[in-house]
């Protein structure tokens, strides 16, 4: 009996700070104590290990530890660290990882975002890496990113992380080949991650960057939809057609295009926005299909083609130069059925103690990668997928599934309402509002009895605000 009421005193701690991590507003609580990792290779300058301490200083981390290790021993680190949070015997309010290697060295960072994402203390809770070359010349170079990084966190402690790291976008970002190239974010965060030290319901805070799009230009949207055995599809289709022409878009609709079409009406939908007359200050693109293995997007045809490639048909489009340009992809990306994360409880426990629903195990992450890949001596690579100002949503996160039924796709049907209900705000912290609902979705795919999770992932080299109304 006793056993029993351990077990559930634990299970009620474990359902509190769960409810507690993401609170009113849609923002993470930071409740628990910050931890932070600095993971080194050999090389790396004592210089740039002093500047990356002092900003875990001046974002409030309070337990900050530096191993010096073989990018080998990068997993073997971090398995220690999880260890260690599991052991601490309660809820982690954030954990910031900084991996500082060879651009090359850190290409397998997502085995070390699944391996944090492991760890029961930060079950809920938010989890950042930041990933900095160590290469000379490195572009941005990490002690100036994390200067700058350091600096914005002081002056504007109520601003969200990716609010931050939006303006140190605008401050790095590196001008090639006539385009603009920056770091990248990758986010499954459910809500704003406030690192100052401040109280995240408190009073409104001020304003994020004032430096907005500037969105007075003609604005293209191009959606190109697979129907033919898709339940559901042609009411995403419908939505997302009203709500583009409610924000001021010029709308083109295919449907059913063949994988060759999908790269055709990309190369016309470029060559129409060079073509026009005037100023072009906004594109977007949504893809509706379903999905092939390795990301892979599947005409009405049945053939691939990859998504990177579509991408890239915009990054040539000279009309578009310094302009969001936004894609949006409903399709799947592998075959994974998410059952979630959250307290191990009998299902009585779980009605007895209101407990939250299960998070999707991908969620709570925010990977930020800063080398500008493909990077030459004679700088970046046109077309690279580092290009700034581009905002990309995928429905699911990567070798997932992606939900739909017979009245639409959670993701679609969700960005939909929440784009009508606040027009006004910004488009990335609209995004993350939208993740957070479709996490807390329980759904049912056509082949699987038990309900799954879903999540979203964004990526955005975006610069400033963007605000699809005035």
């Amino acid at each position: 009996m006793a056993f029993l009421v351990a077990g559930t005193l634990q299970v009620a701690s474990q359902v509190a700070d769960a409810q507690e991590s993401l609170g009113r507003k849609g923002k993470y609580s930071m409740k628990g104590p910050r931890v932070a990792l600095a993971l080194c290779s050999p090389e790396v300058s004592a210089s740039t290990v002093a500047v990356l301490e002092g900003v875990f200083q001046t974002l409030g981390f309070e337990s900050c530890r530096r191993q010096e290790a073989s990018v080998q021993g990068f997993r073997g680190e971090l398995t220690r660290f999880r260890e260690q949070l599991d052991a601490h015997g309660g809820s982690v309010g954030c954990a910031f990882v900084a991996l500082v290697a060879r651009p090359w060295q850190l290409r397998q960072s997502q085995q070390l975002v699944r391996e944090l994402s492991r760890c029961k203390a930060l079950w809920g809770r938010p989890k950042v890496f930041l990933l900095l070359s160590s290469a000379p010349g490195a572009v941005p170079a990490p002690g100036a990113f994390l200067a700058s990084l350091g600096e914005l966190c002081g002056r504007r402690p109520h601003w969200s992380l990716l609010q931050l790291l939006t303006e140190v976008f605008s401050r790095t970002a590196e001008e090639s080949a006539g385009a603009a190239y920056c770091p990248v974010l990758r986010s499954s965060l459910r809500g704003a991650l406030c690192l100052g030290n401040v109280e995240p319901w408190g009073p409104e805070p001020e304003p994020g960057p004032s430096a907005q799009y500037d969105l007075s230009g003609a604005r293209a949207a191009l959606l190109l939809a697979v129907t033919q055995g898709r339940p559901g599809a042609q009411h995403d289709v419908e939505a997302l057609g009203s709500l583009c022409q409610a924000l001021g878009f010029e709308t083109t609709l295919r449907t059913d295009p063949t994988a060759q079409a999908f790269q055709e009406e990309m190369a016309q939908f470029r060559k129409q926005l060079d073509a026009h007359r005037g100023p072009v200050s906004c594109a977007l693109v949504a893809l509706m299909a379903h999905g092939g293995p390795q990301g892979k997007l599947l005409g009405a045809d049945g053939q691939e083609r990859q998504l990177e490639v579509l991408v890239q048909e915009l990054s040539h489009c000279g009309a578009l130069r310094g302009c969001p340009k936004i894609f949006l992809f409903q399709a799947c990306r592998g075959g994974h059925r998410d059952a979630g994360m959250g307290p191990a409880a009998l299902p009585w426990f779980r009605r007895w103690l209101r407990a939250p629903p299960a998070t999707p195990s991908q969620a709570d992450v925010l990977h930020v990668c800063t080398d500008v890949q493909g990077r030459s001596s004679r700088g970046p690579t046109p077309g690279s997928l580092n290009q700034a100002d581009v905002l990309m949503v995928y429905a699911a996160a990567e070798g997932c599934v992606a939900y739909r039924d017979e009245k639409g796709s959670d993701f679609i049907q969700t960005l939909v309402e929440v784009l009508r209900a606040d027009p006004k705000a910004d488009l990335l912290e609209l995004m993350t509002e939208v993740n957070r609902q479709v996490c807390e979705l329980d759904v049912l795919g056509p082949d699987c009895d038990e309900r799954r999770k879903a999540c979203l992932e964004i990526h955005s080299s975006l610069r400033r605000r963007l605000c699809l109304q005035v």
